[in-house]
């Protein structure tokens, strides 16, 4: 990959068939295609660690014969090492992981600190910059355990938050069981729940068993998150002791994305689709639906979007912000094609096309 220069711009995708880099510079107007990055594996999540001047990177990879691995880069991507034995439960744990699905990079308090969730549900954490990997298992072992269930992606930690105010507080989301939260470093975890649907279930409004989708921190908050749920959008105040049902507006309360704007707590993108057994956009429009009064009401944005026949779908790693101003948004779809926005929604413009399937995006400014 080519080197960095200050103020550029980097989309890491992932996708079905290797990972890709998108390069621009601060005005966002040209776009430069690199990649395929490790062509025959999966790459479920591809991101940046901001760290040490950011020339860090981790890529989440699968391939059917080999198996999953986490492939690091502490050269801006130049050269890869794969981690040192693998990401792996321990012989107790009667499991066996099948793919990384989202890596997280831990607070600039814990240089060498990174996260990992994976299938089947579990959150792993390593000191050494990703080279080793340890469960947590206060998590991985939790009482309700039982009680979780795979949803169609399979059973899965997919979303890692880490409080950058808290160094004792986190989150994670797993599909299907919840929003779980940490309040001592991840030793112990408490279901976090409330007021969220679980309408495949005979009981609506379970401790566990929700399937989340996506789940994202308000900039400047420990208490304010969002998340696309299975059964709706979602926002809570009080860092997830009570959750609001803010989908009213929207066409539908299926979906897997939603990005919050890197400054402004109340502005949140999604991306609707018509529900779980056909997953595409309502009526074959493809729309982004930007709220800015933080779910009380939606605004629909279509301009340069495709509005006929475009049964796509965004997959819940697939969106990302970058720290522009005014910001911009980055999503992917299904079908391979990547669209941006350099004036947070009002416009958008197809910036590559004919992609495999794209699994990950993360907006990166160095």
């Amino acid at each position: 990959m080519a080197k960095l220069k200050k103020g550029d711009l980097h989309l890491l995708v992932g996708t079905r068939k290797g990972g890709f880099v998108l390069r621009t510079d601060a005005r966002r107007m040209k776009w430069i295609v690199e990649g395929p990055l490790f062509p025959g594996r999966q790459v479920h999540h591809f991101i940046r660690d901001s760290r040490d001047g950011g020339d860090a990177l981790f890529a989440a990879t699968f391939n059917d014969w080999f198996g999953s691995d986490i492939q690091r880069s502490t050269d801006g991507g130049r050269t890869w090492k794969p981690t040192e034995g693998g990401v792996r439960y321990a012989e107790d744990a009667g499991l066996s992981v099948k793919c990384i699905w989202n890596i997280c990079p831990g607070r600039a308090s814990e240089p060498g600190v990174v996260y990992a969730g994976v299938d089947p549900a579990g959150l792993f954490r390593s000191e050494d910059g990703g080279a080793t990997w340890a469960e947590m298992r206060g998590l991985n072992r939790h009482e309700t355990r039982p009680q979780w269930n795979p949803g169609a992606g399979g059973l899965i930690v997919h979303t890692i938050i880490l409080d950058p105010a808290n160094p004792a507080r986190m989150f994670v989301a797993i599909s299907a069981a919840g929003i779980f939260r940490s309040d001592d470093g991840g030793t112990t975890w408490i279901p976090r729940n409330k007021n969220t649907r679980a309408d495949f279930l005979p009981d609506k409004f379970p401790e566990v068993g929700q399937c989340v989708h996506k789940a994202v921190l308000a900039p400047g908050s420990s208490t304010r998150l969002y998340q696309q749920n299975h059964c709706g959008m979602y926002r809570t105040d009080t860092a997830g002791d009570s959750w609001k049902d803010i989908s009213r507006g929207l066409p539908s309360r299926f979906g897997f994305v939603v990005a919050v704007h890197p400054r402004k707590p109340d502005t949140i993108w999604v991306i609707p689709a018509v529900g779980a057994e056909f997953r595409a956009c309502p009526g074959g429009c493809l729309a982004v639906w930007r709220s800015t009064n933080a779910g009380r009401t939606w605004q629909k944005q279509t301009r340069g979007l495709p509005s006929r026949n475009a049964h796509l779908l965004v997959l819940r790693e697939a969106i990302s912000t970058d720290s522009g101003n005014p910001a911009g948004v980055y999503f992917g779809t299904e079908t391979g094609q990547l669209f941006a926005t350099r004036d947070e929604g009002r416009n958008w413009e197809l910036v590559a096309d004919f992609l495999p399937p794209i699994l990950s995006v993360e907006a990166a400014t160095l």
